[in-house]
């Protein structure tokens, strides 16, 4: 790359390299399969260990063999010229710039592959709507792209959904400057500090259960610090942040849902045999009405964030979930309190443990029922 970006004969090398490979040269093909089978062990080793599946994987090049029905298409429909010997489409109603579909050397480029991919996922799939998620650096592309797609009669609504960036107090990562903290290294730091929290909560909790919840609670942290976020803001990565106990976090969340577990598992102890979710509720008091009335919100929380692809409304949902549980817990007696009132209270507990576990799991958190 550094290379590159110094040497105008190398650059030119590269960029003959890659139209060979566009082209279906044999020796660059073998290579270039060599690569992606190398990738996909390693991003399928990190997905796994993240908890991620896809349902259907298609890199760029399952659609190399569409880009020149792309260029005669818009060729067709009187959408592309020729420019300095590149093929463009003139955006210039639209207030964008040209954008160009193939490069005067003859190769592809992201766009051309871009149109491919819409134009085969309408006739794939007919989808109602197409979503792309990238940084906020995309975002011009994709005004592109999506303008042409209407163009040439794309039926789906086209959404780009982009991300700020991830910083480090210090400043953006950068790879040139080297202050990039790897994925797995930063999923083996989340786990190992989140094993000392474990340990110092949990002491007697044996030793491969501590593991196994903080495994839980780091990825957990990782994850939360993320997607708690507003998608277009800049994130400033805090390790303390991440991983308290007693703020807008994973562990703050995982470790109210352990301890409603723990009431009820005190109530089922003390009271067996009794079933409180088969009772009615009481809420007297003004505590157990805010829960109460927050959980009925929570549907609605969830469709809110689907609908504007922001989990971070989710999650400030179940912060204040959260928030008004543990109210709830130490205003008002549960394991005391008269008969019936007791169970309703036990019961609310309940229900507040499920919609923590369901909106955590949407977000791709474990709930682990001891920290």
């Amino acid at each position: 790359y550094e290379q590159s970006q110094t040497s105008a004969e190398w650059l030119a090398q590269c960029r003959q390299e890659l139209v060979k490979l566009q082209a279906g040269d044999q020796q660059n093909r073998a290579l270039w399969q060599r690569f992606v089978d190398l990738s996909r062990v390693e991003f399928d080793r990190i997905y796994q260990r993240l908890g991620v599946q896809f349902d259907l994987t298609r890199g760029e090049s399952y659609y190399n063999a569409r880009l020149p029905a792309v260029i005669d298409l818009l060729q067709q429909k009187g959408l592309a010229r020729e420019s300095e010997g590149a093929l463009v489409v003139d955006l210039a109603e639209e207030k964008l710039p040209p954008c160009i579909v193939r490069k005067s050397d003859g190769a592809y480029n992201y766009a051309t592959t871009d149109l491919a991919t819409l134009l085969s996922r309408q006739e794939e799939f007919a989808p109602e709507s197409i979503i792309y998620v990238t940084d906020e650096r995309q975002q011009l592309h994709f005004r592109q792209i999506f303008t042409i797609g209407q163009k040439l009669g794309l039926r789906a609504a086209l959404q780009h959904v982009w991300f700020g960036l991830m910083r480090l107090p210090e400043g953006t990562f950068s790879t040139r400057q080297g202050n990039v903290i790897k994925l797995e290294y930063l999923l083996d730091e989340a786990e190992r500090r989140a094993l000392e929290i474990v340990k110092r909560t949990s002491p007697e909790m044996p030793a491969l259960r501590q593991q196994e919840v903080a495994r839980a609670v780091g990825l957990g942290a990782v994850k939360y610090a993320d997607l708690s976020q507003n998608p277009q803001s800049l994130v400033t990565f805090s390790w303390d942040k991440a991983l308290a106990l007693d703020g807008n976090s994973a562990p703050y969340l995982q470790y109210a849902y352990a301890r409603i577990r723990s009431v009820q598992d005190k109530y089922s102890a003390q009271f067996p045999g009794r079933a409180p979710e088969a009772l009615p509720l009481r809420l007297q008091e003004p505590v157990e009405r805010a829960v109460a009335l927050h959980l009925a919100r929570f549907a609605e929380a969830v469709l809110g964030a689907a609908r504007l692809c922001k989990p971070n409304l989710l999650a400030d949902y179940l912060f204040a979930l959260a928030g008004f549980y543990n109210s709830f817990y130490q205003n008002v007696p549960f394991l005391k309190a008269p008969a019936g009132i007791r169970e309703s209270r036990v019961r609310l507990c309940g229900m507040a443990a499920r919609v923590l576990r369901q909106g955590l799991e949407l977000l791709g958190i474990e709930t682990p029922e001891r920290i």
